[in-house]
């Protein structure tokens, strides 16, 4: 069959299909692309010649921002469980360089999505052509080499031979839970569009089958006797619950157990907020009740976590607990000196049958007790960010999805909301990346089209990439975007302070009289700039204005932005979790307070 190499790529993705517990899914749903010189006349012309409807073979899809594309296309992959995705093509230089932080948060958030950038000639005929990286120590170089430490499996396609055995490779890591992330396929531009003679059962319609690792024996009697000897074990839920669909065979070890559970920014979710033994978040964004158990634990039950500095609060929360870890990946199982049970969590935790045991009663009352008293919580009547958050969850339904990336939402999100379904808590926290929260609800809206969708951004992420909110209008896709105005670089602002930096380049504002950016608000209208790329929008100044506006918006039928400006503050109770931000090695209380955090690290070996 005879095909360019752009033209068998979109013909081979378009027979791609994943299938885990015997349910098959489209691998790949769709391309991303923004197209120039590097990929118009190959991937572009391909997808051209199938049609770029969404009934078309790979439908195709409009971005406004190569990041944004990635970003949403990991949005999308996320809320289907890592069982379909997007690829993302874009041309050579910028276009490609600019998906590379997409590329970045992939890999670290353990979630698939294959990257398409062009490159240089291949033939190196009509080199230095524009936007080409000339690299005097190797002609082979080009800028595209900076996806290798980000991507899971990077290849570049020099000759057409290579392009049937390097697709293998990446639809397994694309399928492969252990070892999942970014995959990038670098193309030159004249490959894409050079013509070849291509065997048919290479488009055959392939399964690749996600795997569900069992515990292996010798193993799972380790693990179960690490938990008989436990007195007060503590359960952290990471992501991997989460993909793995265990939050029934959590829920139902948790409870037989008697084992309280608490969770990461990407487990939230991973039992209701009101289950009997649901402690809420842990960690330095957590809650007060899970991290007094986590300190008095003798024994860590980490169930598809890896453990950021976040979790563990830099290493100083756990104490001398020892764990036990659950992972579908190795390298995750081993940290903190864990007995390591390698294995998919729903199927280790259907193992695991710790016959004639159960966690003392006093330690599972005590933990109900803890999060009773932290669930109690309100918000008081001034329009904070904490009142955002009470309000909004009062107008959304339990199968809505709330979004989330960089700032402090992340913190008062994982702290204070409340997830009644396992798919409803959407903050991307591995990578904290500013700009994520439009682009992923959008991949998040694209993967489950029935459920509300509302993004939470500040005004800090908004400036950094609003531009996919055209692409929502385009597509007639609805969102509900919450922008939180509070001028400025607000999370930042607070750390900033607290390690002596005194909030430098943290506020929007005029440079004054005095040199400094002390001045008033830079007078920015984002509401406004929120109508100009097509939304509808809502403005409310206070509680009342703000419940109506958001009930409104849900109702609405097209992208709806609900801008509310915050007053600083707020009274929620502290996580009391220290998080490891170096501070100036100068004498003072700051350095003092620092030094004196630092002691209570542990190594956990």
């Amino acid at each position: 069959m005879r095909l360019t190499v752009a033209q068998a790529l979109v013909r081979f993705l378009s027979q791609q299909h994943s299938s885990r517990d015997g349910v098959e899914h489209r691998l790949v749903e769709g391309c991303f692309g923004i197209f120039g010189h590097g990929n118009v006349a190959g991937i572009g012309q391909a997808l051209a010649a199938q049609g770029a409807g969404t009934s078309s073979a790979l439908p195709y899809y409009l971005a406004r921002n190569e990041q944004a594309m990635v970003h949403t296309a990991v949005g999308f992959a996320r809320m289907r469980n890592r069982l379909s995705t997007f690829a993302c093509t874009s041309s050579i230089g910028p276009g490609a360089t600019n998906m590379v932080t997409g590329a970045a948060l992939a890999t670290i958030n353990r979630i698939p999505v294959l990257l398409l950038p062009g490159d240089i000639f291949a033939t190196r005929v009509a080199n230095p052509v524009l936007q080409e990286l000339e690299d005097p120590r190797s002609l082979d170089v080009s800028v595209n080499d900076a996806f290798r430490p980000v991507s899971r499996y990077f290849d570049r396609i020099n000759r057409p031979e290579q392009l049937p055995s390097a697709l293998m490779q990446a639809m397994r890591v694309l399928t492969d839970p252990a070892e999942t992330g970014a995959v990038t396929l670098a193309l030159p531009q004249d490959v894409q569009a050079e013509s070849f003679d291509w065997p048919a059962e290479l488009f055959e319609h392939r399964v690749w089958h996600v795997a569900r690792p069992v515990p292996e024996p010798a193993a799972l009697e380790r693990a179960l006797e690490l938990i008989r000897s436990a007195e007060r074990p503590l359960i952290v839920a990471g992501g991997g619950v989460i993909y793995s669909e265990a939050w029934d065979a959590l829920r139902a070890f948790s409870a037989e157990y008697g084992v309280p559970v608490a969770e990461t920014q990407a487990g939230k979710g991973a039992l209701p907020w009101d289950s009997p033994l649901s402690v809420g978040a842990i960690g330095h964004t957590g809650t007060a009740a899970a991290n007094e158990l986590a300190r008095s634990a003798d024994l860590v039950i980490g169930i598809g976590t890896r453990y950021s500095d976040f979790t563990t609060a830099s290493r100083t929360l756990f104490g001398r607990a020892r764990f036990l870890n659950i992972n579908v990946t190795a390298f995750d199982a081993a940290k903190n000196g864990a007995v390591m049970l390698v294995a998919d969590a729903r199927a280790a935790l259907e193992a695991l049958r710790p016959d004639g045991w159960r966690a003392p009663a006093s330690w599972t009352s005590h933990a109900a007790s803890l999060a009773a008293s932290w669930w109690s919580f309100r918000a008081g009547p001034s329009l904070t960010q904490e009142a955002v958050l009470e309000d909004l969850r009062e107008v959304m339904h339990p199968t809505d999805v709330v979004v989330n990336a960089a700032g402090s939402m992340p913190g008062d999100l994982h702290r204070l909301w409340k997830v009644s379904d396992a798919k409803g808590y959407h903050v991307e926290y591995g990578y904290s990346c500013m700009g994520y929260e439009i682009a992923g609800g959008l991949g998040v809206k694209l993967a489950a089209p029935a459920r509300e969708v509302f993004v939470l951004v500040g005004d800090g992420s908004y400036l950094m990439m609003a531009q996919e909110i055209a692409t929502a209008v385009q597509e007639g896709m609805k969102l509900v975007i919450v922008l939180v105005d509070n001028h400025g670089f607000a999370s930042i602002g607070n750390l900033s302070e607290s390690v002596g930096a005194q909030r430098l380049g943290t506020a929007y504002r005029l440079r004054g009289a005095s040199g400094e950016l002390d001045g008033v608000y830079v007078p920015v209208d984002l509401a406004a700039n929120a109508a100009s790329l097509g939304a509808d929008v809502l403005r409310a100044d206070d509680r009342e204005s703000l419940r109506a506006a958001l009930t409104k918006a849900r109702e609405a039928v097209r992208t709806t932005v609900v801008y509310v400006e915050t007053v600083p503050g707020g009274s929620a109770p502290s996580s009391g979790a220290w998080w490891d931000v170096p501070v100036a090695q100068q004498p003072g209380e700051i350095y003092d307070r620092y030094q004196q955090a630092k002691r209570d690290q542990h190594p956990y070996l």
